[in-house]
């Protein structure tokens, strides 16, 4: 029987630690799922138990462009270890391009750092899918910190966009998804790019930047899109909830 108003029923819920405002629209839209996943799977008026450390993005972004990495790593073990002396059980970084540092965060302290690309890759493995092709910022599609942890731990064969794409992937991201603009020229914009990678072979399409979802929906591209977003916060609920 459900307690009445007033009552408190104990419920066993790990801590969620997120470190966000990497754009804080997609910090949101984590805040929104997780507690939204903990109300569908608790009833009645739970909620999630969870801190965030929310950056001043602007900072973020000069570092990130200044290719000044090192600053960076150190702004997210320090968010991280906040978090840890604020009672959580384990972080969720909520950004794909930030889990660059990820290893050296999960170094950092003495929690579980629950990976962005692990979750995402499992779904995707358990469909049976295999080539996959990522969007994101230039770094992530550039870079091997995600590609690789893709390919290396999870098997999957990686496509990104060509030069001309990854550009104006990159472009939209920063000029109009973290600052709120939702455009429809960029809408098609990455349809375009999306169609160009499943004629080259993708199977599924990775969003692997936590704002793209604000653009990009499922009716945009023939093949499967998999949001990270959605996916990175639905599994920090599952570990929430687990008893592991």
């Amino acid at each position: 029987m459900e307690p009445s108003v007033g009552e408190w029923k104990s419920v066993a819920q790990k801590v969620i630690g997120l470190i966000g405002g990497m754009s804080w629209e997609s910090s949101a839209e984590y805040y929104r799922i997780v507690n939204e996943r903990v109300r569908d799977r608790l009833g009645g008026l739970h909620s999630a138990r969870c801190l965030m450390w929310s950056f001043d993005f602007a900072e973020i972004e000069a570092l990130q462009h200044a290719g000044r990495w090192d600053d960076a790593t150190a702004l997210m073990i320090d968010a991280a270890r906040r978090l840890e002396r604020g009672g959580a059980d384990f972080v969720v970084i909520c950004t794909n391009t930030m889990h660059r540092m990820a290893d050296q965060v999960q170094a950092a302290i003495g929690l579980p750092l629950l990976h962005i690309a692990d979750p995402t890759a499992e779904r995707i493995r358990a469909a049976g899918l295999r080539r996959v092709g990522l969007l994101g910022t230039a770094f992530t599609m550039e870079q091997d910190f995600y590609k690789g942890r893709l390919v290396q731990k999870h098997g999957l064969e990686v496509l990104v966009p060509d030069d001309a794409d990854r550009s104006t992937v990159h472009r939209v991201i920063y000029d109009e998804l973290v600052q709120g603009r939702i455009e429809e020229a960029s809408r098609q914009a990455y349809r375009g790019v999306i169609a160009r990678l499943v004629e080259r072979g993708a199977e599924a399409v990775i969003l692997g930047c936590t704002e793209i979802m604000l653009l990009v929906r499922p009716e945009d591209s023939p093949v499967p899109l998999y949001d990270t977003t959605a996916i990175h916060a639905e599994a920090a609920v599952e570990l929430a909830l687990s008893t592991r």
